[in-house]
């Protein structure tokens, strides 16, 4: 019989309580104001296009060149990747819920600096906002794997799967609330400040006005992220953090018997039992034999995941302008432009996005992290082949609503799909005090996949066609359906069965029984 501690037991199978709800909410408002950041700036690059690179005389407004967009939608995913890799090695350093905070500061300040820029010339404001876009994206990092962790660190055994998926679930909202924003703050400009299409009025098409809706919409993030950040600072550090990685019993203890509302004793002796045997590092043959398959699964389905996901979601106004859903700029003034595009936003985030998210979580403790996975890739690479291969015919004006279907369609089998398995997996494979590190570098795997899909997908469009770019999408979902094979089921098991961890104390209890033993032979 393994020394299992008690504080760790009791959040196996304590009952869902309020305190599991309030630590959704507040990790979740993180997510929330992750998705609104990252996603909000494809609501106003036109805008920015034609604010600052108008040329007199053009037919067509002016658009931001394509270097200059590649960077603007890039450079948070950047930031993203780099923060993940070093809060996801902080969180184990320091623990969860010291490196919590700090992302959270991060992502007010500079969410508020984007909105701000020195100077008004062209290079300036873009300068400016991709230096504190990094930034901010360097605060997002943080957030997956703290959250992830803390989330699988509280949750119970039963429904720990639904309470991580519904964490990520907050994206979906975060998506929804900046087509919303846009939708609010543009009709509302375009209210006062009335304007022609860009064909009949050049310059009058965009008022000066203008230039307030795009920092708005960007500086809109900081708000719910302030919001949750005194509930942050209120949550105690996980009992699985302070017992099998600081290894304080007595303060794990403390901290549980608080949020779980039962006495819980201290079990100091047990702790200091598993220490030996249980302290491989990352980059130990014994770290690689366990875990290095798992990692190579969580890193691949992510990067493979992450260049479909972000192409679709950066550029979907491009996609919609192609199939005429949107009018062609020359169309419409500056503000009916932005207008438009939160609209096709808000409609698919709320037809297809949020609902994937939650069939997620209302099926991932039942059929299992694996099957959710293999078959949200298998129907990507289904309906990404029937965009693609009869493209043309998706153009055409009566089929165009039948290609929004289809794209939504695509977007809800990434959700309730491997969007949420990939961030809910590393959460619960690997030891405690690996966890937060190994969930950094498979995100930060997802976001160089972003990088490629952001940057990518701008060049491949104008170089290799919108349907052959569709059609190597669709090998991409493929390739995410084989790398799920490495990937282990962890629906219904403990964090330490799956880690190993309770094998390791089973190994050390085994040694400790057997050296009286030899002494008494001796």
């Amino acid at each position: 019989m393994t020394k299992e501690l008690q504080v760790l037991k009791a959040l196996d199978v304590a009952k869902t309580q309020w305190y599991h709800f309030t630590a959704i909410v507040i990790a979740g408002m993180g997510f929330f104001t992750d998705a609104y950041d990252l996603f909000c700036i494809s609501l106003v690059t036109k805008l920015l296009g034609r604010l600052y690179y108008y040329k007199a005389g053009s037919p067509d407004p002016g658009s931001l060149p394509s270097n200059v967009s590649a960077a603007v939608n890039g450079v948070a995913l950047c930031g993203t990747l780099a923060g993940q890799l070093f809060f996801g090695w902080l969180g184990d350093k320091m623990g969860r819920k010291s490196a919590y905070g700090m992302t959270l500061m991060l992502m007010v300040i500079c969410s508020i600096a984007c909105g701000l820029s020195f100077g008004n010339n062209p290079k300036a404001v873009m300068a400016t906002l991709c230096f504190f876009r990094f930034w901010l994206g360097f605060g997002i990092g943080g957030d997956y794997p703290l959250s992830a962790t803390i989330m699988s660190e509280y949750a119970n055994k039963k429904t720990r799967g639904a309470f991580i998926a519904a964490v990520f679930a907050m994206q979906g909202f975060g998506i929804l609330a900046g087509g919303m924003v846009a939708i609010i703050v543009s009709a509302a400009f375009k209210a006062k400040y009335p304007a022609q299409a860009y064909k009949f009025d050049n310059i009058g098409s965009t008022p000066p006005e203008a230039d307030y809706v795009w920092r708005i919409i960007v500086m809109f993030g900081a708000i719910p992220a302030a919001l949750t950040y005194y509930w942050r600072m209120k949550m105690p550090e996980t009992a699985r953090y302070t017992a099998l990685v600081a290894k304080n019993a007595k303060q794990a203890a403390a901290d549980m018997t608080k949020v779980l509302q039962v006495e819980l004793e201290t079990e100091q002796e047990k702790i200091d039992d598993r220490e030996r045997g249980n302290d491989f590092g990352l980059f130990s043959a014994e770290f690689v034999s366990r875990h290095g398959l798992h990692l190579v699964g969580t890193t691949t389905a992510w990067f493979l995941l992450d260049i479909a996901f972000y192409s679709q979601n950066l550029f979907q106004k491009d996609i919609f302008t192609g199939i005429n859903w949107i009018p062609k700029p020359k169309e419409m003034s500056a503000l009916e432009e932005v207008f438009r595009i939160g609209r096709a936003q808000t409609l698919i985030a709320l037809c297809s996005t949020v609902p994937g998210y939650w069939f997620t979580v209302a099926f991932i403790d039942k059929i299992g992290r694996f099957a959710i996975q293999l078959m949200g890739f298998f129907f990507m690479t289904v309906f990404m082949f029937a965009l693609a291969l009869p493209y043309h015919h998706w153009t055409l004006e009566a089929n165009r609503i039948g290609f929004v279907v289809m794209y939504a369609l695509t977007f809800f089998f990434a959700n309730f799909g491997p969007n949420a398995t990939t961030f809910v997996v590393p959460a619960e494979i690997f030891p405690a005090r690996l966890r937060s590190t190994c969930h950094g570098i498979s995100a930060a795997a997802g976001k160089a996949g972003a990088i490629v899909g952001a940057f990518g997908f701008q060049y491949a469009e104008k170089g290799i066609g919108v349907r052959n770019t569709l059609i190597t999408l669709g090998v991409v979902n493929f390739l995410g359906i084989v790398f799920t094979f490495l990937v282990p089921e962890s629906k219904g098991r403990s964090l330490e069965e799956m880690s190993g961890e309770a094998e390791e104390e089973h190994e050390v209890e085994e040694e400790s029984e057997a050296a009286p033993e030899v002494k008494a032979a001796g």
